[in-house]
């Protein structure tokens, strides 16, 4: 089966109840193309049916931007109960048991907010699923973890391209000021490439507050963040400021906004605030409709997750449809990977700010509408 057009509605949602065992959720299938489909597993106590739907329905504008042959999907758990040991391995292993004829079926489900390769390989355990050998195609020399785990940075490294493409788009010489919401592992990886290029990370903010300084040394930040993006601000050099006031990071003077975490953290509510003149989505709908309409209204210039946020998904993409060349070294390999992904945001970016510099409107869908002819 193949779906190339602007789909309306999802291909199916499948609501999950538990096979063995009790758990709650749903697998959104946007859009099948050529019969594959992927996208990560989201758990969060919040997660709603609305949110994994537009969830897959970027999974599918990313690979149709992308030039993949694949189509849009993604899973989400509500976390209920405890959420460490036993109780967590068991509601994997439901969740695998669920999932199994979706999996196998050539819908492929990875790892999102909320679980962890961990998690994943456990549910792909539980499944028998191995994403190594599909019935038509050649199989994957190598496992999933051994490919997969060297490209941690690809999604920041992604952001990070349609960011200095867009500061180049838009005129910007010399070095930007930079505020980079969210300091996860995308946020880290985008302040590094961006600080390695001259500009000047002027703000960061984590779930406790927002730290800003003239010059922030992203090296000093990571050494006291933790693994979920927490700084320690006990450990934060003298020099470094905290604000604890919700969405402080809008009202930093920057030129650049990265946003690296949290569902619709721009939103209709905040969007007055911002400051910067340039968004580039680091996470997943990072910014709402309304918030978008009004930042354009204002004349900002945003770039959408589905162009900047490419890296990881494209990763995984390029290994279940057998695009990337295994047979090179693991070195020369994550480099092919990196090389790819950047190309693909380059282009991209480049080519919605000139739509967007031509026409008032949302530039994305015209954009979309190219990059679907070209699949044909």
């Amino acid at each position: 089966m193949t779906v190339l057009d602007d789909p309306q509605e999802p291909a199916f949602t499948v609501h999950l109840g538990g096979s063995g065992g009790s758990i709650k959720g749903w697998v959104v299938v946007d859009t099948l193309v050529d019969g594959l489909a992927m996208g990560g597993t989201r758990m969060t106590p919040g997660v709603t049916e609305e949110e994994v739907a537009g969830l897959a329905r970027d999974m599918t504008e990313k690979f149709t931007l992308a030039g993949l042959r694949i189509g849009g999907a993604k899973a989400g758990i509500v976390a209920e109960g405890g959420n460490d040991g036993e109780h967590r391995e068991q509601t994997f292993r439901t969740f695998g048991r669920t999932v199994k004829p979706l999996l196998h079926g050539g819908i492929h489900l990875g790892i999102d907010m909320g679980v962890t390769p961990a998690d994943r390989a456990v549910f792909f355990d539980e499944a028998g699923y191995d994403p190594r050998f599909r019935k038509g195609v050649p199989d994957m020399p190598i496992d999933w973890r051994t490919y997969y785990e060297p490209l941690i940075d690809c999604t920041g490294h992604g952001v990070g391209v349609a960011a200095v493409t867009a500061l180049e788009a838009s005129g910007h010489s010399g070095p930007a000021r930079v505020v980079v919401q969210g300091f996860g592992a995308v946020g880290r990886a985008v302040a590094q490439f961006l600080e390695d290029r001259g500009h000047v990370i002027v703000g960061v903010a984590d779930i406790q507050g927002t730290v800003t300084a003239d010059r922030l040394p992203v090296a000093d930040l990571v050494a006291v963040t933790d693994d979920f993006g927490r700084i320690d601000h006990s450990r934060l050099p003298q020099h470094v400021k905290v604000d604890r006031e919700p969405d402080a990071w809008l009202d930093v003077d920057a030129d650049l906004l990265v946003l690296g975490a949290q569902k619709y953290a721009l939103n209709a509510e905040n969007a007055h605030r911002l400051r910067a003149r340039l968004v580039v989505e680091g996470a997943n709908l990072a910014s709402s409709a309304d918030a978008k309409a009004k930042a354009a209204a204002a004349g900002v210039r945003l770039v959408p997750g589905v162009i900047a946020n490419i890296g990881g998904a494209g990763s995984a993409a390029l290994a279940v449809t057998r695009v990337v060349p295994f047979d090179l070294s693991a070195e020369a390999r994550k480099a092919w990977v990196f090389d790819w992904v950047g190309d693909k945001v380059r282009r991209n970016t480049r080519d919605l700010l000139e739509i967007a510099a031509s026409r008032a409107g949302d530039p994305l869908p015209e954009l979309l509408a190219a990059r679907r002819q070209e699949l044909r």
